[in-house]
Parts: C-alpha cells; sequence; structure tokens
C-alpha cells in the first residue's frame, strides 16, 4: 500500500489528466451554481425543467454534474433563465492566463 500523497493543481480535471480541464472546471462551478439557485428558491426539477426549457431529466444530470450535453454557453443562458446576471471580465494575465467563476 502506497501513502504518496499528490498536492491538487486546484483543477481536478487538470490533476486526472483530462482534455480542456479548465472549461471543464468552469461548467462544474456554473453547474453548481444553477444547483444552488435551483435548491434556494426550492424549485422542483420539474419546475427547473420548465423554466429552462429542458426536460427533468436533463435537470437531473445537470443538478448531478453529469455536464457532457451541456455547452458552456447553454449554461450561462440557464443562469440568465433562473434571472441570475452574467457578467464577463477579461483582464491582463498576471503570469500563467488562466480562466475562473466569480460568484
Amino acid at each position: 500500500m502506497s501513502n504518496d500523497v499528490m498536492v491538487s493543481s486546484g483543477n481536478i480535471f487538470a490533476d486526472l489528466g483530462l482534455p480542456d480541464p479548465e472549461i471543464r472546471q468552469v461548467k462544474a462551478e456554473i453547474a453548481s451554481r444553477i444547483s444552488d439557485v435551483i435548491e434556494e428558491r426550492k424549485l422542483t426539477q420539474a419546475q427547473a425543467a420548465q423554466i429552462l426549457g429542458i426536460d427533468q431529466p436533463k435537470v437531473s444530470a445537470l443538478v448531478r454534474g453529469k455536464l457532457s450535453g451541456f455547452t458552456l454557453d447553454r449554461l450561462l443562458r440557464f443562469l440568465n433563465d433562473l434571472d441570475v446576471d452574467v457578467e464577463i471580465r477579461l483582464t491582463p494575465a498576471k503570469g500563467k492566463a488562466h480562466t475562473a467563476v466569480a460568484a
């Protein structure tokens, strides 16, 4: 049994060597926020589906983090559909450029 410990980069998708780790991380953070809004508003998945214009199984996949069928653009539109403003800010990088979600 090995006791090796790997220090995380802060992005599990990069740590796992998956493609497009920054996009995956951003999508996961946005999906988490969508899930939070659904919970805060005490919406059922059926109610959320109606607001988002998708079916209930897709809401279920979304809140469970199964995001392969959702583009970043679509997730951002879902936030707007839930009356959450989305602001994208571009700034010069200090070192290696990165993409992040601030809530």
